[in-house]
């Protein structure tokens, strides 16, 4: 084991032996991951989520602030001095001005302190003051928490994986045709190498936009200060490739490992593996729209994911040997105002089958877990309408061109089964219902004082995750 890893792994478990061994005499502090998908809504979250716990008026199924005990809440620096702090101030300015707008996705990893002043409870309420409890949120790019479950692939695993899922995405028929033509018996060279690459990453791109979900590595798609260098310049290649010294399908392993040990892996340490509770946003209304192929592919996906979680519960003994684990996992179905509220129940049931198998995972390891449907931010209102003699319980919102529209999305079926039936057998698409999307714009808010903005199951979400450390 390197000398630098070893340092690093005792360095975190004296860190986590002084937390816990000084906790019940200083402030406790919770840590909070956000993570998801693209286009899941992480952003909209974590800004409505502070908001609406700085005024908490709209928040009562969120018993600390229903039952009085959180008496405020503020803002401080976080304590990462070497991680940007999340824009919560510019993103709330944009949902609630005049003419308001969704904020801009997440690009890196960012952090954010919200101090809560809580009322002492149990035997020393009376002879103690109120307490300070610190919620930390850390939030990052969904497309690097892809990149976790590879952590525990090879290259040529996840070369066959990848290249296997091609065989269904039309997307991925420009890096198909550049691999046809691409020489792997040939004299390395970088600049052919380099093509193939950027044919990859323009697949991953494509397949993103086409709705799907699993485009490993994630920073082909955000590469930042990465972009252009060797460990971000490799391709999945066939196993029938020449594998010896000196060829592309060594050349290319080498590298993927590389990404990982000196990418994946020190994110993994720096930030995710000190989540205390956990939300997985995933945008399952807009994978049910792209087709089953999509749903499945989430599927998937998130049960990768899982696998890079270390749940468990958080006995003392076990974080000071082992450091900390996942306690709770909240999976979310987000956008849940695209519906009307007769059909949150089955969005929820669909989300909680879909990500059955890494659920159960997480179960197994002792963390509680839960799905559930949300809206952080609700940008519409409901509405019945009669269609060729039918009444259609609809949602009403402005679109992106300023137009009022009413919307029915079609009828999510009782049975979860009859969407991932179709999904798990590959199917082209579904045999006897169209699942429509809308893209809405944020309304224009009237918020009274006190009043965070307005979300659905937003306190929900918050009671489960940290309700009971307050």
């Amino acid at each position: 084991m390197p000398l630098n890893s070893i340092v690093n792994g005792i360095t975190r478990t004296i860190e986590t032996a002084t937390d816990v061994v000084t906790s019940p005499f200083s402030e406790p502090v919770i840590r909070l991951g956000v993570t998801g998908l693209s286009r899941a809504g992480k952003t909209v979250f974590i800004t409505s989520l502070v908001a609406n716990l700085m005024d908490r008026g709209r928040m009562p199924q969120f018993v600390p602030a229903a039952n009085g005990a959180i008496l405020s809440a503020y803002l401080q620096p976080q304590p990462d001095d070497t991680v940007p702090r999340f824009p919560f101030e510019d993103h709330l300015s944009k949902i609630t001005s005049k003419t308001p707008s969704w904020p801009e996705g997440t690009r890196r990893t960012s952090e954010l302190r919200l101090s809560l002043r809580v009322r002492s409870s149990g035997l020393l309420s009376g002879v103690s003051g109120p307490r300070t409890v610190h919620l930390d949120i850390v939030d990052y790019p969904g497309e690097w928490l892809l990149d976790l479950a590879l952590l525990e692939k090879t290259y040529e695993q996840w070369s066959a994986e990848t290249l296997d899922r091609m065989n269904y995405r039309k997307s991925a028929d420009g890096f198909r045709n550049t691999l046809d033509q691409f020489d792997a018996t040939a004299e390395f060279q970088e600049t052919a190498l380099g093509a193939l690459s950027a044919a990859f990453a323009d697949y991953l791109e494509a397949a993103r936009q086409e709705g799907y979900s699993d485009l490993t590595p994630g920073r082909f798609l955000l590469p930042g200060d990465l972009e252009g260098s060797p460990v971000l310049t490799f391709a999945p290649l066939p196993d029938d490739a020449p594998q010896g010294r000196g060829t592309y399908w060594r050349e290319c392993e080498r590298r993927f490992e590389a990404y990982k040990k000196q990418v994946v892996k020190p994110f993994f340490q720096e930030h995710f593996a000190r989540i205390d509770r956990q939300i997985v946003l995933v945008d399952v209304l807009g994978a049910i729209h792209n087709g089953p192929r999509a749903v499945e592919d989430l599927r998937t996906a998130m049960a990768d994911i899982l696998s890079a979680f270390r749940p468990g519960r958080n006995a003392w003994l076990s974080r000071i040997l082992g450091g900390k684990r996942v306690e709770k996992i909240l999976f979310a179905a987000t956008k849940a105002d695209h519906l009307h509220h007769s059909q949150h129940a089955k969005l929820t049931a669909i989300t909680a089958a879909l990500l059955r198998d890494a659920k159960d995972r997480a179960d197994f390891a002792g963390a509680e877990t839960q799905a559930m449907s949300i809206a952080a931010l609700r940008a519409t209102t409901e509405d019945t309408v009669v269609h060729d003699g039918t009444e259609l319980n609809v949602v009403r919102g402005t679109l992106e061109n300023g137009r009022q529209a009413a919307f029915y999305p079609g009828a999510l079926p009782d049975d979860p089964a009859h969407l991932l039936g179709p999904a798990r057998d590959r199917a082209e698409q579904w045999l006897d219902e169209d699942y429509g999307i809308m893209n809405f714009s944020p309304a224009p808010l009237t918020l009274k004082a006190g009043d965070g903005p307005p979300h659905i199951r937003l306190d929900r979400a918050a009671q489960f995750l940290f309700g009971d450390r307050l």
